[in-house]
């Protein structure tokens, strides 16, 4: 088994969603004692926003590319192989302002490719990364899972979308809820560790 995990959070040792992402990488681990890990933290080596040299890279033949386009497509051509390399996919991802950080839409915005990870056909649009399994390790200050908050709960809903629209259907989420809230912090992040079933 070859673990991709997804580090998108710049707050290191203090993270969250880290912890919470080597929580799950460790259980994965035990019950596959030979498994490769391979992480990739986007604080420290981020993608850039895409800008017009990486969407003309994008939309046009690579036989056509200009030494500027094929240096701008190499990001994603590199992101898109270390998932096409993962049989599972863990990813790290605390609540910014209701939904992902920028350095992970960042990340989605170079591996979410026309002809590469989905194509369109007459029966619409197919995703064309199969058979991965994802983990999403979500930490959230508040509870957003169940409840009056859930309704801003852009996380979840939106990574489920994008990572299927690709292939990646089978999805399974962790959770660490409350951090912020004194009922619940000194106990969410151990409660999440105890429900990871891998």
């Amino acid at each position: 088994m070859n673990i991709l995990h997804i580090i998108s959070s710049p707050r290191g040792g203090n993270s969250f969603s880290i912890k919470l992402g080597n929580a799950v990488v460790e259980k994965l681990q035990e019950a596959n004692p030979s498994s490769t890990l391979k992480i990739h933290d986007l604080t420290n080596t981020p993608f850039p926003h895409l800008e017009e040299a990486h969407l003309n890279s994008f939309y046009t033949p690579e036989e056509q590319h200009s030494p500027e386009m094929a240096e701008a497509i190499k990001h994603s051509d590199q992101a898109i192989a270390e998932i096409l390399e993962a049989d599972v996919i863990v990813i790290g991802v605390g609540m910014y302002n209701f939904s992902i950080p920028s350095t992970l839409k960042a990340w989605i915005d170079h591996i979410a490719r026309a002809g590469k990870t989905f194509s369109y056909s007459a029966n619409g649009p197919e995703g064309l990364i199969k058979g991965k399994k994802v983990y999403l390790a979500i930490t959230t200050g508040g509870v957003y899972s169940e409840g009056p908050m859930k309704a801003y709960d852009f996380i979840e809903p939106y990574l489920r979308a994008v990572l299927g629209f690709i292939g990646m259907t089978d999805v399974s989420v962790v959770r660490a809820e409350g951090l912020n809230m004194p009922e619940l912090k000194e106990i969410a992040l151990d409660k999440a560790i105890e429900s990871i079933a891998v």
